[in-house]
């Protein structure tokens, strides 16, 4: 068989995973070449197979105004023969990706040791940075929350976030790290809550742009699935903590004098929930101080000496604080509320 090499320049583009209009397929007798080293589809491979032996049969005919197509997957391409030269004219044959301009190229430089760049190839690492957009987070603010869906993917370029679940601090994460992973998984939510510590710069990527990129990189996508697994990791302990971490019981065998006390000596840092007779009740403890505290239509000190007077009821204490919280003041000296709410409760017997 004659050596012989044909080439097929896309001209439509209907939504392909793979490859775009004005790229260049090129057939030899041995081999079907992709643009831009991109993985070969194998439905592409069949129909240029058939492409091939049609070539074979008529081998003096001239079809380069016949269009082609691909049966298609999720998308499809039309391509049509075009002649060596105008492929060579046109910069198609042995083109390069496109160089990166000076600010893409700086921030390559900046995150190529980061782990998810480290785990795009060269062939692709210039397509893949253009996907991703610079923005600055200011502090405190909530990049991700939970129950919602999230849309975006982050790598984190400098400050500090905190990853919480109902206010308990799950991680936090740094630059190099992302959040956001199930952006790409479509329906799914966000299990937890992040948010800023600090005046924070990410990355972001639109989790629909970030899923073309996985279905194309192969090593992308076995770093995903691998930070995947990490995160169902910590996420199951992180439940299995809080599970390990409740304690609960009734109010008429501990009464709140002896619950509040119990928390005060062994310095807990946590929420005791109560669900009194007149409504749910809140208090807040850090390292065993209450900064926090709210029953019915009244809080802090007020709610304290309410609670104190209650003889029914479940109560439930969860450890952790929300970052807000652990800065949060003092209501008062916990002797003091105590002392002042025992005899706010004798005095009210007595009448």
């Amino acid at each position: 068989m004659n050596s012989f090499k044909l080439y097929f320049k896309i001209t439509v583009d209907n939504n392909c995973p793979l490859y775009a209009k004005g790229e260049l397929l090129t057939l030899s007798e041995k081999a079907l070449s992709c643009p831009g080293n991109k993985p070969t589809c194998l439905i592409l491979v069949r129909e240029m197979t058939n492409l091939l032996f049609e070539y074979l049969d008529n081998a003096n005919s001239d079809n380069d105004d016949k269009v082609y197509n691909c049966s298609g997957c999720s998308g499809l391409i039309k391509f049509t023969k075009i002649s060596e030269e105008k492929a060579n004219d046109e910069g198609l044959i042995d083109a390069v990706v496109s160089p990166l301009d000076s600010e893409d190229a700086a921030l390559l430089k900046e995150i190529q040791d980061y782990p998810l760049i480290k785990a795009i190839p060269d062939t692709e690492i210039a397509s893949a940075v253009r996907c991703f957009r610079k923005e600055k987070v200011t502090a405190n603010a909530t990049l991700i929350t939970k129950g919602q869906s999230s849309l975006y993917l982050y790598l984190i370029l400098s400050g500090e976030l905190v990853v919480s679940d109902n206010s308990l601090v799950i991680a936090t994460l740094k630059p190099g790290d992302i959040c956001g992973e199930m952006s790409y998984l479509g329906k799914d939510v966000a299990g937890a809550d992040v948010k800023t510590i600090e005046e924070t710069e990410v990355l972001s990527i639109a989790g629909d742009a970030f899923c073309r990129l996985i279905d194309r990189i192969p090593e992308l996508q076995l770093f995903m699935a691998k930070v995947l697994v990490q995160r169902l990791s910590v996420s199951n302990s992180h439940r299995s903590r809080i599970f390990d971490a409740c304690m609960s019981g009734w109010i008429h065998e501990m009464p709140p004098a002896e619950l509040f006390q119990i928390f005060h000596m062994n310095q807990k840092t946590g929420i005791l929930s109560l669900e009194l007779p007149n409504g749910n009740a809140k208090v807040s403890f850090r390292e065993g101080c209450v900064i926090n505290a709210q029953y019915h239509d009244v809080t802090n000190q007020a709610a304290i000496f309410d609670m104190l007077k209650e003889k029914e009821g479940r109560y439930t204490f969860t450890t952790g604080l929300s970052p807000d919280e652990m800065k949060a003041a003092e209501i008062g000296d916990f002797m003091m509320l105590l002392m002042e709410g025992i005899k706010r409760v004798d005095e009210g017997r007595e009448e």
